[in-house]
């Protein structure tokens, strides 16, 4: 590259660098504040926090690089035109189409980094984030129960205690209290027998109990020697059954339905997708780089600033103008999703719309017949 281009390129590679750091910064302490509270609610060993924080911030550099190395031209070019370093440059033939070949090199780089993060890495750690979260989750709710203490299960439906434990792993003097008022207000106007005061209680009394599938989506309580108390509280109507061995299931449902979201699917199986939701996804994992693109094409010519203005005086301009992009691609993937938008059109009618308002400010700022002379070279 011509010496200019090496100035131009390291002066914009580091602003990026820079810039992208500060964004992940900020981000990160609210991922952090977010996963810590979720480990804090749910007893999540430190292994498992720090292992989500750095998967689930992964997701975030989709949204970092491109508006990193948007601020990143702006900035760079800025300091440029402000300390009058634009001026010797374009006096040796060099207009802002001619700034295109070093930063253009950067942005081919970052948007292939792009492509990889989209459509392989992130989809991939999202789906490992996943995992993690429902192992810590099944492994706190289900794992193994300290003697003395209440443990609720189900949303609070199911309330365990026992007294002691034995070497063996035995619970010893169990006492299980089971709601039941949500599945007697799915089945009200079924028939008769419907409490109308209230949902149905079990109480379960053992000697002893063991606890099985512990760490697993789904377990159960083996109560030997014990009764069994059901009934409606207030009714006077309660029924004692005695058991030598008796189960009670549970299962922790998996969050967000037992599908996984598009987000976490492979891109080969949103290619072969014909559902909305698969084709949104895929066409934002398309517009990931080509919005770094083209924002690079919009921040040579916004990043002109007039004699004595503030090298900061277009960052407001450019924030609004990726806040606008950015609206605007995620509405139309919303319209994407609900199949009301056209499938021609999907997301690319944003891009397009951008790119013709970018090559027009190309246009302005270095018509076709300006005079050129030869850039500076090495």
């Amino acid at each position: 590259m011509r010496t200019l281009d090496r100035y131009i390129f390291r002066e914009v590679t580091l602003t990026w660098i820079a810039v992208t750091a500060v964004l992940l910064v900020i981000l990160l302490s609210n991922q952090l504040a977010r996963v810590l509270s979720q480990a804090a609610a749910n007893d999540f060993p430190r292994g498992v926090v720090l292992s989500l924080i750095a998967l689930t911030s992964a997701g975030y550099l989709t949204v970092i690089v491109p508006i990193g190395f948007f601020l990143a031209i702006m900035l760079a070019l800025g300091r440029l035109y402000h300390e009058s370093e634009m001026t010797a440059i374009q006096s040796c033939g060099v207009g802002p189409a001619g700034l295109f070949r070093p930063i253009a090199i950067l942005g081919a780089i970052i948007a292939a980094l792009l492509v990889w993060l989209s459509f392989w890495a992130i989809p991939e750690a999202m789906a490992r984030a996943r995992s993690i979260r429902m192992e810590a989750l099944q492994e706190a709710q289900f794992g193994a129960l300290e003697p003395g203490r209440f443990r609720t299960f189900g949303g609070g439906n199911i309330v365990f205690y026992a007294e002691r434990v034995d070497d063996q792993g035995i619970l010893h003097n169990v006492n299980i209290f089971v709601d039941r008022t949500q599945e007697e207000a799915g089945h009200a106007g079924k028939g008769a027998g419907a409490p109308a005061d209230g949902g149905r209680m079990e109480v379960w009394v053992a000697d002893r109990a063991e606890q099985r599938g512990v760490g697993q989506a789904e377990q159960t309580f083996v109560l030997f020697d014990g009764e069994r108390y059901e009934g409606v509280p207030g009714s006077g109507e309660f029924r004692i059954m005695r058991f030598a061995e008796g189960g009670i299931p549970l299962r922790m449902a998996a969050p967000g339905g037992a599908s996984r979201k598009a987000e976490m699917k492979p891109t080969r199986e949103l290619l072969q997708s014909h559902s909305a939701e698969d084709r949104a996804e895929l066409q934002w994992r398309m517009s990931t780089p080509l919005l770094a693109l083209i924002l690079m094409l919009l921040a040579v010519p916004l990043s002109r600033l007039r004699p004595r203005q503030s090298r900061f005086g277009r960052i407001g301009i450019a924030i609004l103008v990726y806040f606008v992009y950015s609206q605007l691609l995620a509405a139309a993937r919303t319209w994407v999703e609900s199949d009301v938008a056209p499938r021609f059109a999907g997301l690319w009618w944003v891009h397009a719309i951008a790119l013709c308002v970018s090559l027009w400010l190309l246009v302005r700022e270095n018509p076709p017949g300006r005079t050129r002379t030869a850039a500076v070279t090495a």
